[in-house]
């Protein structure tokens, strides 16, 4: 594979691709106005609430996950207000992201996209204490850690699917991905979250996975491997002890395979339900709709 020469323009222009993204906010305004709402000082949980409840599809999302195997409440978060509570600003804000990107559709997506972040947000929340890091961001990082595999399928669809399907280990298809497009999908998952105005503890970890001494990206990379092991027979497995640096071996892995299989079909359904229809809630039909929505639009 010929890498792209230092300093060769991307081949995808950055700057329309996240442009056309923030154009949706006029298609999903209670999803764009709960990112900002989530992020703002003085934001209270009732605050909040009334912003999400004039979306009821985004607000089923919310009480199923405050509701769900991962957060224990097993039907005990009944109001709105409370769901919030128990998942917290950071788990709201991401399932509105999810919405705005047009995640929720998952016709759209690359094949696996959820069953691979499921399984990524949660081996990276199951093992977070280990690397020093809060459970619940660990698994926000791990939903969203793939927003830029989205964007570049919606942008190439055809031909990012000929590269996933070539390059299946995750490092390879970065590599992969950085000479189609010249940059990977977690680089423009990192660039795409600081420019929505997430925390730096979420951006740093997408931005420092492919660097080996890299402390930041440690928690990330033994996510993704042992989301690949939980989801791809055929992956050729990578040794935990060195992308952990150290922190993690063999031994601590066994345990959190099985959690994570046992777990993540219903992550997958609290994050985006059990419908196969568009995010305009009708059934998909012959044109593209994510695609036509997640792809950047002139500006």
């Amino acid at each position: 594979m010929t890498a792209l020469s230092l300093g060769a323009p991307p081949a995808v222009d950055l700057d329309r691709l996240l442009a056309g993204i923030d154009t949706l906010a006029t298609q999903r305004p209670v999803a764009a106005q709960v990112v900002a709402v989530a992020n703002a000082e003085d934001a209270s949980a009732r605050t909040l609430a009334g912003v999400l409840a004039a979306d009821v599809a985004l607000s089923g999302r919310v009480m199923k996950l405050a509701n769900s195997a991962y957060f224990g409440m097993s039907g005990r978060a009944t109001t709105l207000q409370f769901a919030i509570t128990v998942v917290g600003f950071t788990a709201v804000r991401t399932m509105a992201t999810v919405a705005l990107t047009c995640l929720d559709d998952e016709s759209q997506l690359p094949d696996g996209f959820w069953e691979s972040s499921t399984a990524v947000a949660l081996a990276a929340s199951v093992l977070a204490p280990r690397f020093g890091s809060r459970s619940q961001d660990a698994l926000c990082l791990g939903l969203l850690a793939q927003v830029g595999v989205a964007l570049l399928h919606a942008d190439d669809p055809a031909g990012y699917r000929e590269l996933a399907a070539a390059h299946r280990p995750f490092a390879a298809r970065r590599a992969a991905e950085v000479a189609r497009y010249g940059i990977s999908a977690l680089r423009l998952s990192a660039v795409a979250l600081g420019q929505w105005g997430f925390p730096p503890a979420m951006v740093a970890p997408l931005a420092a996975v492919d660097d080996p001494t890299s402390a930041d990206g440690a928690l990330l990379r033994v996510a993704f491997e042992v989301g690949a092991r939980c989801t791809d027979p055929a992956h050729a497995s990578e040794p935990v002890q060195r992308l952990s640096r150290g922190l993690l071996g063999e031994e601590g892995v066994a345990a959190v395979l099985q959690q994570v299989r046992d777990a993540a079909e219903d992550l997958r359904r609290a994050v985006v339900g059990d419908q196969t229809t568009t995010a305009a809630g009708v059934p998909s039909s012959g044109t593209p709709a994510a695609v036509s929505c997640c792809r950047a639009q002139p500006v």
